[in-house]
């Protein structure tokens, strides 16, 4: 059907709904039956066959699979059979991490997902878009994505840019009332909007007429491409290591078995050897780990209110050096709240708490009534009726809590201002409808409605915007009842209270009319916004979050510079700045005026101590973070509009508003904070160092004791020893060690001081200089402990079986026992506690199950060549494996 070809009241017949109170929950729970979900069909995510499939084309892997190839075919099947469950046990945990990510991914779409503002049964409800069904009454706001298909039937300067669907970049000017005859291509149906468009001016309503792939964009795509998440640089850079690392590994193998041969072993011992060697050098399972701690990473920012939407941003979080922030509803609670009023040249006082509509109006110490005050009536009827915010209560919620705000903070401060005054909304429609506006927009700074005015038979236009640019249009005032002209005493009068208002770190608005005898049929600011008559101020405070003074703390100790960006006036974010401790004196601040009027150049330095910009627009933001990043710092960057996104985008990591931010800042930025909170940003950087810390303790661990296996076989055979370690226990004590204690270790929590550590240099090498030396002093460490027992044992004994018995119990156990001072590079594992990561103590206690099994079961005895060893042995064993520990104790003495 060709909706575009109808009335809207045709429209709502067919589609069975209505024009004002939107369709019944009974008939959506219908439709949603009939239709389906409103979303796109992507294509299907890869099977578990074609996952088990990719695990085995890694590089290490194939070695893997090589080695036991050829050991079957020398007969050691039971080496060939270990090699194979490293293997398998590496894909099962492989697959397992690609299965939970991929629903994990699919929670955070859903987490993710855009909103649409819906009217069912009366009320205005925010639900998923995907919930949509035809016949929903949509409401349309600039920075929305249209969530379907949809026949406009209210448009107030609407402007969708449809470049996504038509290719056009100039936005589509919109009119509901318009009706099209006969075919009309997608680009010049004015009363459509097309699912996944955004709206870039105005505001409007319309219907839902077709969902999913019903919609034109369902039908000419086939699938919708999602974001393909490649490999994090981290990820490139631990591949890459792995290949070198095989290589090497290889290298020394092959130098092994040529010594093997030199000295007359035999050639099957070598061989096999060898291959155990290689299986053992081999971090097969540091792919899977680092994903898995990655995953596990997100996971957990999610639990602290941040969504985390690409890998790479989990890297770079831990490396930012500048966190700039929106001050509304990030570093304050976006509660604006009425606390003062100045009409008539006098300053009333507003009490109540949060979008509770409870409070008194107070002239110095004496309670009033506004509605017996003429310049307050009108003031306060101005709030209510140039106003786009409306208030819910929440039945299941007692006090302030009960009230739900859904719009502007600001605009629902006026409105909730005017029902302390006791006036009714519908009263005022009724009485005053709004017959046509301008929409707010932040270059002019005001926002213009037109409405009826009974008494003279006329029609007002109610001004509201910032006090400076809206004071300079009036030429006359309203005071005492009365239309005045306005004189520059009062003009000083005026801007002293709204300077007075900006101190207390109050918001001033700035309202004022002018009596119109017609409205135009598409009003320009130019023709209506001027010989204006002011009205008042209002002054309203969005508090400070009190968990932000904290973070902000957080973050300069964590050598993290919190910087403020924010529309408001400078002397209210110098105040709030001042109060959070962003700053401590106004030289630390700069107007977006100010900002203008200097070069690129000139700004680079200045941002190097500025920490407070204020009455900004999006375009500064871009600037400021070109500035930044000019200096080499890594910038993460808040946003929430539709003009924020090129912000979003150049930073390092764009963080979007859950709550407030548009569809379009969400789908840029690469996080997304549930709770619009900035104490949630430093949450997530810590997470980011946490798990960057953590990822270096498992491949320190890991190469340290792959290091420590080689130089074992290598040096035995340098100085002429008989080899210490069976190619069976080479490759049981690679199972036990390599993968439970290492996926532990990235379980670790933060470590005490943390986040009072300078931010890391993203070009560092993740095995850094001193990691170098910790992997070499710990191998020796490791090396001298095995072959100094196998060495003693075998000199006293004369038997090599007994002696590599103990050589593989003392290896297992310093390694287990390593785990635990891998736990920190820097911490003495007396200070971190031995009990405080239950994940190292789970992991190395079923690693040492293992051990246990192959010793003490009769069974496995004759399979690994070990023997039960007594208490004394073991006492024995423990002097030389707990070697390792204290060295690297001792070494973080000197750290």
């Amino acid at each position: 059907m060709n909706w575009y070809q109808l009335e809207s009241k045709q429209v709502a017949k067919e589609l069975n709904t209505d024009l004002k109170n939107g369709l019944s929950n009974n008939l959506v729970k219908m439709r949603q039956e009939e239709y389906g979900f409103n979303e796109l069909i992507g294509k299907e995510g890869r099977s578990i066959w074609d996952m088990i499939i990719a695990q085995f084309k890694d590089f290490l892997i194939i070695i893997l699979i090589a080695s036991s190839i050829i050991s079957i075919l020398v007969g050691e099947v039971t080496d060939a059979i270990v090699i194979l469950i490293i293997v398998v046990l590496n894909a099962v945990l492989g697959v397992s991490q690609e299965n939970r990510a991929n629903k994990a991914l699919e929670a955070l779409k859903q987490m993710a997902s855009p909103q649409a503002k819906v009217i069912r049964d009366g009320k205005i409800l925010q639900v998923p878009s995907k919930e949509l069904v035809p016949g929903d009454l949509v409401i349309l706001e600039t920075g929305d994505y249209i969530p379907a298909d949809l026949r406009l039937v209210e448009s107030v300067n609407l402007k969708i840019e449809e470049a996504s669907l038509t290719g056009e970049s100039v936005a589509v000017e919109k009119n509901a009332d318009e009706i099209l005859d006969g075919e009309v291509s997608i680009g010049d149906r004015h009363n459509l909007g097309f699912m996944g468009t955004i709206i870039t001016y105005g505001r409007g309503k319309g219907i839902v007429v077709n969902t999913g792939m019903k919609t034109e964009i369902g039908q000419i795509a086939e699938m919708l491409e999602s974001y393909e998440e490649g490999d994090t640089p981290l990820q490139r850079k631990l591949a890459d290591f792995g290949k070198l690392l095989g290589y090497v590994a290889m290298g020394v193998v092959v130098l092994v078995f040529i010594l093997g041969l030199i000295r007359n072993e035999p050639i099957l011992d070598m061989f096999m050897t060898s291959i155990s060697l290689a299986v053992a050098a081999i971090p097969e399972g540091l792919p899977a780990i680092v994903t898995i701690v990655l995953a596990l990473g997100m996971k957990r920012m999610i639990q602290r209110h941040a969504i985390v939407k690409r890998l790479h941003a989990v890297e770079s979080l831990g490396s930012v050096t500048i966190i700039c922030s929106d001050k509304t509803g990030t570093l304050t609670r976006n509660e604006m709240t009425v606390v003062s009023t100045y009409t008539g040249h006098k300053t009333y006082t507003v009490t109540g708490k949060g979008y509770a509509p409870e409070g008194e109006f107070y002239f110095k110490d004496e309670i009033i009534n506004p509605q017996e005050n003429p310049d307050l009536s009108i003031l306060l009827k101005m709030c209510a009726l140039n106003n786009d915010s409306k208030l819910d209560k929440n039945k299941e919620k007692g006090d302030e809590d009960a009230w739900k705000l859904i719009g502007d903070p600001t605009e629902g401060s006026l409105l909730v201002a005017a029902l302390k005054a006791g006036y009714s909304l519908e009263k005022l429609h009724n009485i005053h409808p709004r017959l046509q506006e301008i929409p707010f927009d932040s270059e002019r700074k005001r926002m213009t409605t037109f409405h009826n005015n009974p008494e003279n038979k006329n029609f007002y236009a109610f001004v509201k915007g910032a006090p400076d640019v809206t004071l300079a249009l009036c030429t006359r005032m309203y005071k005492h009842g009365t239309i005045t002209t306005i004189t520059d005493t009062d003009k000083k009068g005026i801007m002293k209270a709204n300077s007075d208002m900006a101190k207390q770190s109050l918001r001033v608005l700035a309202l004022a009319f002018r009596e119109i005898d017609e409205i135009p049929k598409n009003p320009t600011p130019g023709e209506i916004e001027n010989d204006l008559i002011f009205v008042g101020l209002m002054g309203m405070i969005d508090p400070a979050r009190p968990e932000a003074v904290e973070a902000i703390a957080t973050c300069k100790s964590a050598g993290i510079r919190p910087i403020m960006i924010t529309g408001d006036y400078q002397t209210t974010a110098v105040a709030i700045a001042k109060e959070l401790g962003i700053i401590e004196s106004e030289t630390a601040s700069m107007t977006g005026a100010e900002l203008d009027k200097i070069s690129d150049e000139e700004l680079t330095k200045a941002v190097q101590k500025v920490s407070v910009f204020a009455r900004v627009s999006p375009q500064h933001k871009v600037k400021i973070v070109e500035a930044l990043k000019a200096n080499g710092e890594i910038v993460s960057m808040t946003g929430d509009g539709v003009n924020d996104a090129p912000a979003l985008k150049r930073a390092d990591i764009g963080v979007a508003m859950g709550i407030t931010g548009t569809d379009v800042a969400k789908e840029t930025a690469e996080m997304i904070l549930t709770d619009d909170n900035f104490a949630s940003i430093v949450s997530a950087v810590e997470e980011g160092r946490v798990i960057y810390s953590n990822i270096r303790k498992f491949i320190f661990f890991l190469l340290s004791c792959n290091v420590a296996e080689l130089m074992i076989i290598f040096l035995a055979m340098v100085l002429n020893m008989p080899i210490p370690l069976e190619p069976i226990q080479i490759l049981w004590l690679n199972l036990v060690t390599d993968a439970f204690p290492a996926l532990a270790l990235g379980m670790e929590p933060a470590e005490p001081g943390l986040m009072k550590e300078k931010p890391r240099d993203p070009q560092e090498s993740i095995i850094n200089r001193k990691m170098r030396w910790g992997i070499i002093i710990q191998s020796l460490a490791m090396t001298f402990a095995v072959l100094g027992i196998f060495w003693v044992i075998y000199r006293q004994t004369g038997d090599v079986h007994t002696a590599r018995n103990y050589a593989f119990v003392t290896l297992i156990t310093s390694e287990l026992l390593r785990a635990y001072t891998a736990r920190s590079e820097d911490i003495s594992i007396f200070r971190l506690g031995f009990l405080t990561n239950k994940f190292v103590i789970g992991g190395t206690l079923f690693s040492f199950a293992l051990v246990l099994m192959v010793m003490y079961i009769p069974f496995f005895q004759p399979i690994f060549g070990t023997i039960a060893l007594g208490l004394n042995e073991w006492i024995r064993v423990l002097m030389y494996a707990i070697v390792p520990s204290v060295v690297a104790e001792i070494t973080k003495l000197f750290h």
